[in-house]
């Protein structure tokens, strides 16, 4: 055998290279290990024990409107509840809403400042504007203004309503432990994540929900906390109600399935709208409620029972509108509803929906949107397979694409919403036709509105989330805390600030940085007065002026932090 030739002395460096970078990583691993692995282990396990609370609380919520349900209505099955509806007398059916509506409202004005619930769009704001924290005590009455009218004859889902009070048990530690905007963003992501696993007993699509929804954003950082919470809240789902599904579903997907593919495609479109009407619907007759009560000068603690007295009218011939409306959704999903009945229903439950809404009676738009879609794609599928019988499979397929579709538009959530309908079903052949209606209806719909129905919510409340962080980021900061006052050594000349307030060029120090860019951008100044103006015949109090420069510093650090948290 040859000898081998000895190894140059080029060769000899690259190896000793190698190797000595090799051990540099590892003691930088073990660096990392030592100093870092401690604080994160016990930062998952405060993760932990979020979820877990979290769960719990989604469990205690749904077995408080199980109970109560069963009491008013006499109902042993909540899925079944129309059933036991039918039973109970006409005036009890429109008694019941409209007693549920008082206690909400009274619950409402007394721990409210605006007699408004809480939902999932201010859990978004409290992610991206807060810190993470959401409002305490209006998060706790709102909890219970939700199960109140849940348990009464409202026409909205539990699971908006659990999310939010997830919120609240995550900015209670967030508080205890002093957390930062990130930790308290995360900790937040992981309680929403255990409350919507916990729901749907759905530990992927919790945690893509928390990512995508809450925090906007797929962080590595945030993944493991939020998957170990989520986890933890389908754990108490199945601790509870053992490892099953929300619903039962006969899917039979057949070779014609890609056939139909183009059918699936139209049946996204079609959602699309749908969800846009549900959604202007709502906000319709919000505004609606607003002109009334302002016309009337009704007391806001009435205007749940006003609310609650509609629904009540309406169910004494459609009892399907009452209550989360699961039992409807299982019958779309299976098949047992005819097309004239899908279509019914769902212009009544969108009318219900809205009506509950406007009424401020609580509750959230995941399950309607969910019952919506259900019936909007077995209508669809109804009359798909009646002209195409030859190349189409069956209808619940399509009611189940409708499902995810729908819901997807609305909570601007296409990714986990797909996974939802996925884990729901465990068949791939289901999921594509799920990606392909979801695909549509939510490029669709968000062209429509606000990209979703929570913020269009925060829209119209003039919180501008939509666009991104460089839409809102200005709005965090008010003028107080970045203009240089009158004793900063680069302060302003005070003849050139009384010529500025003489124009009616100024600023008041409680407006925000997005109040101000405005004045610099049509005056072209190089700093605005801050004042706050006195009493007739008084001047003003000067307090110092606001830089541009300072103002454009303060959003790009603002901006570069954001990048940071997003790609970390």
């Amino acid at each position: 055998m040859a000898e081998q030739p000895p190894q140059n002395d080029e060769d000899r460096g690259f190896l000793r290279d190698q190797v000595t970078t090799g051990l540099s990583e590892l003691r930088r691993a073990f660096h990392v290990l030592r100093h870092r692995g401690p604080s994160q282990l016990q930062f998952w396990f405060i993760a932990l024990l979020v979820g877990i609370a979290a769960g719990l609380a989604a469990l205690l919520f749904r077995k408080g409107i199980s109970i109560i349900q069963g009491v008013v209505y006499n109902s042993k099955d909540v899925r079944a509840l129309q059933e036991f509806v039918t039973d109970v007398d006409w005036y009890w059916i429109v008694l019941i809403p409209i007693l549920g509506g008082l206690l909400t409202g009274w619950i409402l004005h007394l721990f409210t400042d605006d007699g408004r619930v809480r939902t999932v769009a201010d859990v978004i704001e409290g992610s991206a504007l807060y810190d993470g924290r959401v409002e305490k005590r209006a998060g706790l009455a709102s909890a219970a203004a939700s199960i109140i009218t849940l348990s009464t004859g409202g026409s909205t889902g539990r699971e908006g309503p659990v999310v939010h009070l997830a919120a609240v048990i995550s900015s209670w530690v967030c508080g205890l432990i002093k957390a930062n905007g990130i930790t308290g963003r995360d900790l937040l992501g992981c309680a929403v994540a255990a409350a919507v696993s916990a729901s749907f007993n759905a530990p992927i699509a919790g945690a893509l929900f928390a990512l995508e929804v809450v925090l906007r954003h797929f962080a590595v950082h945030a993944f493991a906390p939020i998957v170990i919470a989520s986890v933890a809240g389908t754990v108490i789902n199945r601790l509870a109600f053992g490892d099953v599904t929300e619903f039962i579903l006969p899917v039979n997907t057949t070779l014609d399935f890609y056939v139909e593919l183009p059918a699936f495609l139209m049946l996204g479109l079609v959602c699309g709208l749908v969800a846009v009407a549900l959604m202007r619907a709502i906000f319709w007759a919000e505004d609606v409620g607003n002109h009334v009560q302002t016309l009337t000068k009704m007391p806001r603690w009435l205007r749940p029972a006003c609310a609650g007295g509609l629904l009540g009218v309406m169910a004494i011939w459609f009892p399907h509108i009452i209550g989360v409306g699961y039992g409807t959704t299982s019958a779309a999903l299976t098949g047992e509803l005819l097309l004239f009945e899908a279509i019914i229903f769902t212009i009544l439950k969108v009318a219900a929906v809205a009506i509950t809404m406007a009424g401020r009676m609580g509750g959230g738009v995941f399950s309607p949107s969910l019952m919506v879609g259900a019936l909007t794609g077995l209508a669809f599928g109804g009359i798909a397979t009646s002209v195409f019988p030859n190349v189409s499979g069956s209808e619940t397929l399509y009611a189940l694409a409708g499902m995810g579709a729908v819901a997807a538009a609305v909570l601007g959530a296409p990714i986990s919403t797909t996974l939802i309908v996925f884990e729901l079903t465990g068949d791939w052949q289901t999921g594509l036709a799920v990606m392909v209606a979801v695909s549509l209806s939510t490029a669709l719909a968000s062209r429509l509105v606000d990209r979703s129905f929570f913020l269009t919510q925060l829209e119209r409340r003039d919180v501008h989330l939509a666009a991104g962080p460089q839409a809102y980021l200005l709005s965090m900061f008010r003028v107080r805390n970045v203009m240089r006052d009158e004793d900063h050594l680069h302060a302003a000349a005070e003849d050139d600030i009384w010529a500025m307030i003489e124009q009616g060029i100024y600023i008041d120090p409680n407006a925000t940085l997005e109040d101000a860019m405005p004045l610099f951008e049509r005056n072209n100044d190089v700093f605005i007065p801050v004042a706050t103006m006195g009493e007739e015949g008084k001047p003003p109090t000067i307090l110092g002026a606001l830089f541009q420069m300072d103002a454009l510093k303060q959003y790009n650090r603002a901006l570069a932090a954001t990048s940071a948290e997003e790609h970390s």
